[in-house]
């Protein structure tokens, strides 16, 4: 079961986020403070949250400008949604549903509401037992044993049961249970003989107990959701915990902080201790010697603490020695010990010279990682296998450059569990990463918080990040490959670039794996990409569609002057049938056509049909009109290749391709 999209509504400042779509391994949320992306978090935890998590209060976390609907009883928290999660399911999961209601590509939808209770649901459930669906077909079973049965008991223990319902009564529960006993104890006034109300009374019965297999079978369903599991850098794990006092603010229900603490109780919680027992035996003395027995119930007390201490202090060293990945020779952590000295408790990390200090003395991103851990075995129950992590700005304190090391961190972390995050940072969104990125905005109070699935954004600031990714690895890579094909934008980049990838895979011959692809962002600016990378007396080449703006790119003097005419490569030389003015899409409309139609409703096959040599983007623009983007089409693409291979494209696109990467192979040898 995967999570494959969410909404969140009517939380703090989100009035609705809109439905967003969540990628099976890692999705990142980028936006500017206070746009509400902690508070999409702290919404999505609700779907499963750990046991102990706070109830929703409506006062809290009800949006305060409509606060007062609630107060007035114009709005009951009853009705009121705060998250939704679409999950995918398996066919281990199908299994669960009835045979009758099971089909593939059916979806499990959960809901949490403000007043904490929870709704799920399958896309494929039966129709809902109101009475209404049921009540004529019943009125002629029960008019068919009275024939039978002179005393009409039939109808009598009937009216009784269902006196005073109505069409919306909904048979579920003890009404269900009720007609069902009915049903059973007058299938001998049913003629056996009589097919057709045989078969009446066994439709009527497989309906009235269908609701119920498939309410329980949906209640098993939830049982594998994953587990929600927010983790954000204020909990953190404290390096030397007093016992004593930590035991009387819980036991007083006086905490000074509940995020200070947070990460400490996470701790004990992890170890199978209160603070109270710890703090106990921190303060036994030990008995007389002449008592046997009781020494040995000491020992075992202080033996009992101390392996627990060394099995969690060696569980969390195995963790992050897995994903930490220490500088090499700098002995960054080798084991984390968790040691009991009287009243305190104390985190330790031995480094591999064999010197122990406190934790707090190691670096921000390894006290991050250790608290991180902490808090996910503990929170996680024992299902982290089956949880979905909720990281709220991960490694802030690292530097920039460990900020794209801890990237892959985030990564190894996503392959056991799918992973939601959100970030400033441009260091933790990878250049590839584009298409995983949603953006969160709150341009207008009134409207509240509102998540992008396409990168779209009516505040500049939101995709800040984005932008300094891309110009920072633009920067870093754009003088050291030796050879570079400048490409007009990002989306003629993902086409090349997935395209090549699924050559490759399928053991065809692709881009030269030294050669980069170097996006300019529009076709005017080919040229000054050009003239720097030439400068610096690298092999370059450029790719142009055959559209106007391509052509004015193509003729200027300057361009041919730096690349020769053989480096400038136009896509309308690689299209069969031939299209004058082609773009790069032009080279995939085999398979753009069907996937916009299934992706965004836009079907322009007619119109491509009737109209061969006109651009397949201009036929989508004016048959889609705002609702059609470049960008949307071309991340469409990017997710269909990575469950294709070649051969799943048309011999006129693979033909196409392969002349167009041939020509770009060779205009760089």
């Amino acid at each position: 079961m995967k999570l494959f999209k969410a909404r969140v509504q009517n939380y703090r400042s989100v009035r609705d986020t809109g439905e967003f779509a969540v990628e099976d391994v890692k999705t990142i949320l980028i936006g500017p403070n206070e746009a509400g992306k902690t508070a999409v978090l702290q919404a999505l935890q609700r779907l499963k949250p750990p046991s102990d998590l706070k109830p929703l209060n409506a006062l809290r976390d009800y949006p305060r400008a409509l606060y007062n609907d609630i107060a007035t009883g114009k709005v009951k928290p009853s009705n009121v949604v705060v998250a939704t999660g679409w999950f995918s399911l398996d066919a281990d999961d199908l299994k669960e549903l009835p045979p009758s209601h099971n089909p593939a590509g059916t979806e499990f939808v959960v809901s949490r509401h403000l007043d904490n209770s929870l709704r799920y649901h399958c896309t494929s459930a039966p129709e809902y037992p109101w009475f209404r669906i049921f009540r004529s077909d019943l009125l002629r079973l029960v008019a068919h044993m009275d024939r039978n049965d002179a005393a009409k008991s039939a109808s009598a223990s009937l009216s009784a049961i269902i006196g005073d319902w109505n069409d919306s009564t909904a048979v579920t529960g003890k009404f269900a249970t009720g007609l069902t006993s009915w049903l059973d104890a007058n299938i001998a006034l049913v003629d056996e003989d009589n097919e057709k109300e045989m078969s009446r009374y066994d439709e009527l019965l497989a309906k009235v107990k269908l609701w119920g297999v498939y309410d329980a079978a949906c209640g098993r369903l939830y049982q594998r959701v994953p587990k929600f599991i927010l983790f954000s850098n204020i909990f953190r794990v404290r390096p030397n915990i007093h016992l004593e006092h930590l035991a009387i603010r819980l036991e007083n229900n006086a905490l000074d902080d509940d995020h200070y603490d947070y990460g400490n109780s996470c701790l004990l919680k992890l170890l199978g201790f209160t603070a109270r027992q710890l703090s106990d035996l921190g303060k036994v003395t030990a008995p007389d010697a002449g008592d046997q027995a009781a020494m040995e119930r000491f020992r075992d007390q202080l033996d009992n603490r101390n392996y627990q201490l060394n099995a969690a202090s060696v569980r969390l060293s195995r963790e992050i020695k897995e994903i930490w990945n220490p500088d090499e020779g700098k002995g960054e952590a080798s084991k984390l010990r968790l040691v009991a000295d009287g009243q305190y408790l104390k985190v330790v990390v031995e480094d591999s010279v064999g010197v122990e200090v406190e934790l707090d003395q190691r670096s921000e991103g390894f006290q991050w990682l250790v608290s991180f851990f902490v808090v996910f075995f503990s929170e996680a129950e024992g299902e982290h296998a089956n949880s979905i992590l909720l990281l709220d700005e991960p490694g802030v304190s690292l530097h920039a450059i460990k900020q794209r090391d801890f990237r892959n961190t985030i990564s190894k972390l996503a392959a056991k569990n799918p992973t939601i995050y959100t970030t400033h940072s441009p260091f933790l969104v990878g250049p590839d990463e584009l298409d995983i990125v949603r953006v969160v905005e709150m341009t207008d109070r009134e409207v509240g918080t509102k998540v992008h699935t396409s990168i779209t954004s009516n505040d500049p600031a939101a995709l800040l990040p984005l932008q300094e990714a891309l110009g920072y690895d633009l920067a870093q890579s754009l003088f050291a490959t030796q050879r570079n094909l400048i490409c007009e934008g990002l989306t003629d980049y993902w086409y090349v670039d997935a395209t090549s990838q699924m050559f490759i895979s399928g053991g065809l011959t692709g881009l030269n794996d030294k050669i980069a692809i170097v996006p300019s962002s529009t076709a005017s600016k080919v040229v000054y990409f050009a003239t720097i990378l030439t400068a610096h007396n690298l092999k370059v080449a450029a790719l142009l569609d055959s559209d106007n703006a391509g052509d004015q790119a193509a003729k200027q003097e300057l361009l041919v002057h730096r690349l020769g005419a053989k480096r400038i490569i136009r896509t309308a030389d690689f299209t069969d049938p031939a299209v004058p003015k082609a773009e790069i899409e032009d080279l995939l409309k085999d398979t753009l056509i069907p996937l916009a139609a299934s992706e965004f409703g836009i079907d322009v096959s007619t119109e491509a049909a009737a109209s061969p040599t006109t651009p397949i983007t201009d036929l989508l623009l004016a048959k889609g009109g705002s609702s059609f983007s470049k960008y949307k089409l071309a991340k469409a693409y990017i997710r269909w290749t990575r469950d294709h291979k070649a051969v799943d494209l048309s011999p006129a696109e693979r033909a196409g391709w392969t002349k167009l990467l041939a020509a770009i192979n060779s205009a760089l040898k």
